[in-house]
Formats: C-alpha cells, structure tokens, sequence
C-alpha cells in the first residue's frame, strides 16, 4: 500500500509554474538541493463508481490509469487534510474486468451495485523532482494539464459522455522528504498567488455537486431540545454509527491499526443505541438487530482480543529476564534486539499469537465478505430509512434518555454490589465482566444522551469510563491468565513454560489490584451530583 501526501494548485498558464529549487531553497543542513532533468508522460485513466456516485461521496476514487511510472488499478482512501493511502494493482489487459480485491474493499459501499465508468481523464503531465546531496528523491512537483469527460450510464443503451473540460494544476508530493518541506514549498507557492485548487481530486472536478462527498457530522454536534421526538434522535445516532460501521470496514480490509476496534465500538455503540430505545421501535426488529450486531461484534472482539494478547503478552516476556540453568537461577537478558530478543518463551509465544490473530483476521474478513453481514448492512438501512416507529417514538427523547441511562446504571450498581459481596473468585471475576459490559453500555447511552443533556450527560460518560477502563484491566488480566495457561499446556520447553507461569502469578497480582481500587472508582463514579440530570 502507498501512502500519499501532496497539496494541489490550481494554475491558469505555464508562466505560473516556478522553479522548484527556488520553491524549496536550502536544505536545512545548508547544502543545495538538486532538481532532476523533467520528465513528459501522458496518463490516460477510466475511473469506476456505482451509477449513484457512492464512492465519490465518500472520497473514494477507483481507477484504472495507463501510462507513466505507476499504471495499473488504483483505490485512493482518504487519510489526514494533504493524506491518502492507494492500494495498487497491475492494469491487466485492456477491458479487463475491475480485480476482485478492489471490489471487496469497497463492498461495504457499493453493496452489491455494479461500477462502471463514471469519467475518463487525459493528463499530460510535467514532472520536476528534487533531490538532496545524496541523490535521495524528496519531492516531486508534477505540472498537469488536463481533459476530461464526464460519462453518464445510461443502462442498455450504452453510454453518453460529457463535454470536455479542461484545467491545469500543480501538484506537490512528498517522495522520501519530510513534510516540512512540503509546507514549505507549499508556503512559497501561495505566496506567489498560487491559490490551493478548489477540488481534492481531478476526478472531484469533473463529477462537479453529483459527486460531493456527504458532510461529516460536526465533533462537537449541536444540542437537540429534550423535546425532540424520541425516534429522530435515536436514527440520528444510529445513521452516525452505521456511518462510522461502513467507514471503518474499508480500513479494517486494509489491515489498518485500530481499525478493528473502531468498527467493534461501532458495532456496540448502536446495540447500545437500541436498547435504549427500544420502546421507541417495534420489539423484533430491534431483536433482530441487536441480535446481529452481537454476533459483528463477536467476530471483531476475536481480531481485537488476539491482537491485544499479542501486544501484552510478547510485550511483557521481551522485558522479562531470561532463565538460565533453572527457575531459581536468573540472568539479565539485556535489552530487546529485534523480534527475536528476550527468552525463549518470547519468540514461542509471538508465533502462536501470531497465528491466532492471523486465523481470527482470515475469518473476519470471510465473515465481512459474507451473506450474512451484506443483510445486518442492508437491515440497518432499512431500519434508519424506513424505521419501524411505535408511538413511543413521538415522546420526547429526554424523558426516554433518562430512563434508560437510569435503567442501565441500575444494573451497572447491582453487578459490582454483588461482585463486591461474593467469596468465590471465579463468580467475582464473571460479575466484574459482566459489570465491565454494563458499564460500557451505559457509558455509551450517557453519551448518546449528550446531544441533548450535553455537558451533565457527558460528566456522567466520563466518570462511567474510568469505572470500566478499571474492570476492562481486570477482564484483560483474565483474559491473559487463560491464554498463558494455554501457551504452558502446549510448550515442550521447561524454560518457557516456567516463564509464563511467572506472569501469571504476576497477572493474578494486577487483577487483586484492580479488584482493591473499584471500591473507590465505583465511589466517584456512583455520586448524586453526576446524577441529578437523570432525575
């Protein structure tokens, strides 16, 4: 994958376009930049979306480009304001049929719609690069000028193609540089009247509005009156996270990090969102649904808990000190040195944690490519288009949010009195997972109830947070006993299998620990005044 960071400008002529050693002046170190010989090429690319523009509305762009250094099948992703990741293909023969691999990332968008041809685009292209002293490639200044038509579907009678467009742009990306650089030269180009280009893509240019992508809703969304009907504000917060469940499953085929713990967070935040209001929506659709999104979330937690493991658990043993002539006898085993540092039992544990988050990813993605997953996409779509409304649904949402927030703090006290009370450990550890899940579901509800208690609400969230980041600890520390158990039960090594009963003992230590601070978490967590707005 190709990670790309560039700024583009929009030019009217070629006594525009500057000198990139002037753009760029001296390298920090004093020494002069060096600008190559420039290179012509001509690209010729065939850019793919469904007949709606769903990809384009999401800042996607799927092509198909010959010519140039870099032809063959692109997927541009959006990352940061001047970043995006491409995933590149070979171009296959002309006419060739979009690669499957591409199709698959975008599924989630697309959902079984056809891609076609949406634009064809000529570019002839100028480019200038810019080396350090060492010959090293920074940045490339590429000098475009551009024709373009737009091509309009128009089912079995083939296809209409648009006018043609022209324009010229510059565009500035970093190769092996810093991204200092790029401000800079960026800085000097503006300063020169340059103007940043009105569009983010060439394509974007020729869809014009058809192909605007659809506005994010604000960080900071604006307070709804506790009046609003219950129903709006729930497919409000549901369209959001179904949103983020779509943006996020991209990422998560691209095996971007965290990826997979936003999509899980998605997934819970909207089973939380329906049993909050459930009252608000016909009882089996809502059933269904949770009952869906219990199993999404499932499938996740094995990728995110084999990732987790994998970092605990090898993070931990690359510190540990190795084991020498027995358990009794320790010597320091320096510092890590590469995959292969620490004791034996580190390198044996990396491989078999390996393979279990490489197994759990492979079903996930198999599961992401499935039947049942395209209907869970399609029912909730339905849901927040058609929604299946009772009359509940027109009361107002704050007396809704209260009661449910109350209803799940409720719970929350009840699980941690009782885990509290209990002299088995085993039935204590079962209480504090299933007071850890209570309290992320009611963090989550408090949450949602921010759009329209806002700042009270929120000061609830948080305190709620802190009680289940503390029984997240403990349950990751269970979590950890039982798989060290398990790498102890299949290692024919003594050394190793000493090693990981150390950090078991250790990890018992952590949950005790965790178990004595709840008392006073729960105590901060549980006062009236954090309260008062759900009375």
């Amino acid at each position: 994958m190709h990670r790309e960071v560039e700024l583009k400008f929009a030019v009217d002529d070629d006594d525009q376009v500057p000198s990139l050693i002037e753009l760029a002046g001296p390298a920090a170190d004093g020494t002069a930049f060096i600008v190559g010989e420039p290179e012509q090429h001509v690209l010729r690319a065939t850019y793919y979306d469904t007949a709606d523009l769903d990809l384009a509305r999401h800042d996607l762009t799927l092509r198909r480009r010959v010519g140039g250094q870099d032809g063959g099948w692109h997927l541009k992703v959006p990352g940061g304001e001047s970043e995006r990741s491409e995933v590149r293909l070979p171009p296959g023969r002309a006419g060739s049929a979009i690669p499957e691999v591409l199709q698959r990332l975008v599924r989630a968008r697309t959902q079984g719609r056809p891609l076609v041809p949406v634009a064809k685009i000529t570019t002839r292209r100028t480019v200038h690069r810019l080396f350090d002293a060492t010959d090293r490639p920074l940045l490339e200044l590429a000098h475009d000028r551009v024709s373009a038509r737009r091509v309009l579907p128009l089912g079995g009678s083939g296809d209409a193609t648009g006018p043609e467009i022209t324009w010229q742009e510059i565009e500035v990306e970093v190769l092996d540089g810093d991204e200092e650089t790029l401000t800079a030269v960026a800085g000097e180009l503006a300063a020169r009247g340059l103007a940043a280009a009105p569009h983010t893509s060439k394509l974007a240019r020729v869809l014009g509005p058809d192909g605007r992508t659809a506005p994010a809703r604000p960080k900071k969304a604006r307070r709804r009156p506790t009046k609003a009907p219950t129903s709006g504000v729930a497919l409000a917060y549901v369209g959001d996270q179904l949103e983020q469940l779509r943006s996020q499953d991209l990422l998560v085929r691209m095996d971007r990090p965290g990826s997979v713990h936003k999509m899980r967070v998605a997934t819970r935040r909207l089973r939380s969102a329906l049993d909050t209001f459930r009252s608000s929506f016909a009882p089996d659709a809502v059933t269904a649904l949770r009952a869906e999104l219990r199993w999404l979330a499932g499938v996740l937690g094995e990728v995110r808990d084999a990732e987790v493991m994998h970092e605990r658990v090898v993070g931990v043993l690359r510190t540990e000190p190795a084991v020498d002539a027995g358990p009794t006898e320790m010597v320091d085993a320096g510092p890590p040195d590469g995959d292969d540092a620490g004791p034996p039992a580190a390198g044996e544990a990396d491989a078999r944690l390996r393979s279990a988050h490489r197994a759990a990813r492979e079903a996930l993605v198999h599961e992401l490519d499935g039947e049942r997953y395209d209907r869970l996409l399609d029912a909730l779509d339905d849901f927040v288009s058609n929604p299946p409304t009772t009359q509940r649904g027109s009361r107002p949402a704050g007396k809704a949010l209260r009661r449910g927030v109350a209803r799940q703090y409720a719970r929350v006290r009840r699980l941690v009195e009782r885990a509290g009370a209990a002299t088995d450990a085993d039935q204590r550890a079962e209480l504090l997972h299933e007071a850890r899940k209570a309290a992320k579901q009611t963090r989550y509800a408090a949450e949602l109830a921010g759009d329209v208690f806002g700042g009270r609400a929120r000061a609830f969230a948080a305190a709620m947070e802190r009680t289940q980041e503390l029984l997240g600890q403990h349950q990751d520390s269970v979590v950890l006993r039982q798989r060290l158990r398990e790498l102890a039960q299949a290692t024919t090594d003594p050394v190793a299998a000493f090693t990981y009963g150390r950090l078991h003992a250790l990890e018992e230590v952590r949950a005790r620990e965790a178990e004595e601070r709840l008392p006073a978490v729960w105590s901060r967590t549980s006062k009236k005044r954090l309260r008062r707005w759900l009375r």
